[in-house]
């Protein structure tokens, strides 16, 4: 792949992915999110399963699957409301999680893999994130060298490991933030309706959002 791809293209690559990390969008506001109510290892969990999402997106992009969804209105508007409707669901779970609040504390979920598992739902039904790789990753490819589908997987999966390395930093960060805004009394149903607001603007701006 070194010969297909020249570092200095790669290097480039790598800035420009770390650049588009750090924009505030729904994935850094839903690690953010997890990692400053549920704590750093909740953050990690779904920052790696928004991660895996990339893998499935990279390999659409390198197979034109997404290319398909893109030229398909229905398609496209079918994975969208999906998405929308699945951060609906999260948000009406945030409000029950106030209401059932016992402590001043939130609730914590322990189960990592069920946080994992979110991260992947929220990234892979979110077809603008297969439109932004289907866009994105063509422009470093090298279309003389051959290969193009490799390619394309090989920085899909640069980008995985640089987003997943940022994430995880963020969520150490937002995590030990939160473990002191958790220990104020009677916070945790605020942050519980913190959590329901940023899932229901994020699912509304998805389901308005347009190709």
């Amino acid at each position: 792949m070194r010969n297909l791809i020249e570092q200095s293209q790669l290097i480039y690559f790598i800035a420009a992915s770390a650049a588009l990390t750090f924009l505030p969008g729904p994935d850094i506001l839903f690690v953010l999110t997890q990692s400053i109510s549920q704590g750093k290892i909740a953050g990690i969990a779904t920052a790696t399963g928004l991660c895996t999402g990339i893998l499935v997106h990279t390999s659409a992009a390198a197979f034109g699957i997404s290319a398909l969804i893109y030229k398909s209105a229905l398609a496209f508007e079918i994975v969208k409301y999906a998405g929308a409707a699945y951060l609906l669901y999260l948000a009406w779970q945030a409000l029950r999680e106030s209401g059932e609040l016992v402590s001043s504390a939130p609730i914590r979920e322990r189960n990592s893999f069920a946080l994992y598992r979110r991260g992947i739902f929220m990234n892979v039904l979110n077809p603008k994130v297969a439109l932004f790789f289907l866009a994105f990753l063509p422009q470093f490819v090298n279309t003389g060298a051959g290969r193009v589908p490799m390619q394309m997987i090989f920085l899909g999966i640069v980008f995985l490991v640089q987003a997943w390395v940022i994430f995880s930093v963020i969520s150490v960060f937002a995590g030990a933030i939160g473990e002191k805004i958790v220990q104020r009394r009677g916070i945790g149903k605020y942050i519980s309706w913190g959590k329901a607001s940023i899932f229901t603007v994020i699912g509304v701006k998805l389901a308005l959002s347009h190709k």
